[in-house]
């Protein structure tokens, strides 16, 4: 049986609420990925998409600047453990209708697993998996 630790992207991005919304659309395009979660002290408390960016603040006239992470990000977050089981993990995603979980050991993020890391993983020769493994176009 697969783990999740199998198939995450390692060392996600981790970033404080009071970032702006701009920098975490910067730190999104710089590393080429399109989410980063939020940390409050010590405690997962977030994670934020390209989505959000798009549709809370783009598509609200939000000044990207002044808007800070925590005021977007999705704060009831589904997590995931490493050696828990790809097949629990897309069980999850189904479920909540989600794309991406934050995977956590000892409560500090060290991975996330996405709906395209899972399609690349397990079947590659499927549309889903092709347009995931594709390279990035700018």
């Amino acid at each position: 049986m697969q783990t999740i630790r199998e198939v995450m992207t390692k060392d996600p991005i981790v970033l404080p609420p009071d970032v702006s919304v701009a920098e975490a659309a910067r730190r999104m395009r710089d590393a080429d990925i399109g989410c980063v979660l939020v940390r409050d002290n010590d405690r997962l408390s977030g994670i934020l998409t390209d989505r959000d960016i798009v549709l809370r603040a783009v598509a609200e006239d939000l000044d990207l600047e002044d808007t800070k992470v925590a005021q977007l990000c999705t704060s009831e977050l589904m997590t995931t453990k490493p050696d828990d089981s790809v097949e629990q993990v897309i069980d999850l995603m189904r479920q909540r209708a989600i794309r991406r979980v934050p995977v956590v050991e000892n409560d500090q993020p060290v991975g996330i697993v996405s709906l395209g890391d899972l399609a690349i993983r397990r079947d590659q020769s499927s549309v889903l998996g092709q347009i995931s493994s594709a390279p990035p176009r700018n």
